[in-house]
């Protein structure tokens, strides 16, 4: 289940991603539906446990709550809620670092940024989002301290001339990057910087270099389908159990990646920073 639609070229196409890799790897039969608001989640969770199928992911923060009342009714079946806040039973969250990512990102951001203002859109200010901006913002303070951030929330993940207008809005303040977490809204916000000049963009969740290539600075990407089919492939042996599954850069389904094409934007100061703050957080994270 997602909560917005496949064709975000963002959060939701790269789960529906994962489960066409489930389909081909596993040979298993799928199915999708959206459900956006809360009742409508709560029912199709129910109904998936009801018609048999043995793994249910919730895509979204949001989900977890109704997994957890349906779950009680369901033993049998598993529930992969991704940014999810908790184990509980049967019910397990796939959490993914993305901050690890942003905050490459804001040091590249920091780093290009002439006017000094950097701006970020976001869909719904749900926690996982919320941080992943905080990362973007830290990086970029970190990279060069005269940056001020700012940043607004739309209350929807669908509306795309709401993130046009945010976009706009921010671009009128001042800001010469922007980032996002909207989802197909952030469609609007890519038109936005396209028809702004000397503007530039990160992408979010999937590698959106190809909304904008001539724009986009580099992606914050979470490599949903390998971290599907992983979980699935446990499911499918019989060894799944649930647990708290956290992803960050060291595991590689969390990942910067720079448009190859606007590395000459970046002085060697910046790339050097880039890669050593890289390093540094895959070290940590192996750390015993």
């Amino acid at each position: 289940m997602t909560p917005g639609s496949i064709a975000d070229a963002a959060w939701n196409s790269g789960a529906f991603q994962g489960l066409e890799l489930i389909q081909d790897s596993l040979q298993v039969q799928i199915s999708h539906v959206e459900a956006r608001t809360p009742g409508e989640q709560e029912e199709a969770l129910r109904a998936y446990a009801r018609q048999g199928y043995a793994l249910i992911f919730g895509h979204g923060f949001e989900f977890q709550g109704a997994a957890e009342r349906v779950s009680a009714e369901f033993p049998l079946a598993i529930f992969i809620i991704t940014s999810g806040e908790q184990l509980r039973g049967n019910v397990a969250p796939m959490i993914f670092r993305l901050g690890e990512a942003t905050y490459l990102a804001g040091l590249v951001a920091g780093g290009v940024t002439r006017s000094n203002v950097i701006g970020f859109v976001g869909g719904i200010e749900l926690p996982p989002i919320r941080e992943a901006a905080d990362a973007w913002f830290a990086g970029a303070r970190a990279s060069n301290p005269r940056v001020t951030t700012r940043s607004t929330y739309l209350n929807t993940f669908d509306d795309v001339a709401a993130g046009r207008e945010a976009a706009v809005a921010l671009l009128r303040a001042g800001a010469d990057i922007l980032t996002h977490n909207a989802d197909q809204a952030a469609l609007g916000l890519f038109q936005a910087v396209k028809e702004a000049p000397s503007v530039y963009v990160f992408g979010a969740n999937l590698d959106q270099t190809d909304l904008a290539p001539e724009r986009v600075l580099g992606s914050a990407v979470i490599d949903l389908p390998r971290a599907f089919l992983a979980v699935a492939r446990e499911v499918q042996s019989g060894t799944f159990t649930p647990h708290v599954e956290s992803f960050g850069l060291a595991s590689g389904v969390v990942r910067y990646e720079p448009n190859p094409a606007l590395l000459h934007l970046l002085s060697s100061d910046i790339q050097a920073r880039v890669s050593a703050a890289r390093d540094s957080i895959i070290a940590n994270d192996r750390a015993p």
